[in-house]
């Protein structure tokens, strides 16, 4: 018993003398991306030929029906929009991340890509958020689940959170208009 207790102690005791102490210095062992390092890749601007899924019809089954969430689920007003741009829109809340992860749709997330993730509408699918505090817009296209979060509609990548001008926010009430599949 005398030599468990002798070599549990020794053991306690080398783990607090190799263990770092608090004031070290961290440094970051990702992507340069992640560790404030250049970035690797430019985001490619939206082109202005987009195209535009066409007006949606009145009839027993349509489109929004199978895009809409309940709107309990996450509180976003849903409404079929009159504009030739678009099928339908949903306002709420929007956030923004920039993590490496892999994506619902396959492959890894690029914080540098115009972006984005939702919870219903199909992977490749372009929309167009706009900043409700600013009026700014972008085209992003949907490549992942989510927000996983109370109230957030779109979790847009980094690249597309700076063009609206929403980074130093985190979480801004925007439009978002579907434009069709891309």
């Amino acid at each position: 018993m005398r030599t468990f207790f002798a070599a549990a102690l020794s053991l306690l005791t080398l783990g607090l003398v190799t263990t770092a102490p608090a004031h070290a210095k961290w440094t970051c062992t990702g992507a340069d991306y992640v560790c404030g390092g250049a970035p690797t890749a430019k985001a490619k601007k939206p082109t202005s030929s987009l195209y535009y899924a066409p007006k949606a019809q009145k009839t027993a089954a349509t489109p929004v029906a199978a895009y809409s969430a309940p709107k309990k689920a996450n509180k976003a007003s849903y409404d079929n929009d009159s504009g030739a741009n678009s099928s339908y829109t949903l306002t709420g809340k929007a956030s923004y991340y920039w993590q490496p992860q892999p994506v619902a749709s396959g492959g890894w997330f690029n914080p540098n890509a115009m972006t984005a993730a939702h919870k219903t509408l199909p992977f490749g699918t372009k929309v167009r958020v706009t900043n409700q505090n600013n009026g700014k817009s972008v085209v992003v296209t949907i490549n992942d689940r989510g927000p996983y979060i109370a109230g957030r509609i779109i979790d847009l990548s980094k690249a597309a959170a700076g063009v609206i001008s929403m980074q130093g926010a985190g979480v801004v009430p925007v439009k978002v208009a579907v434009l069709g599949k891309g």
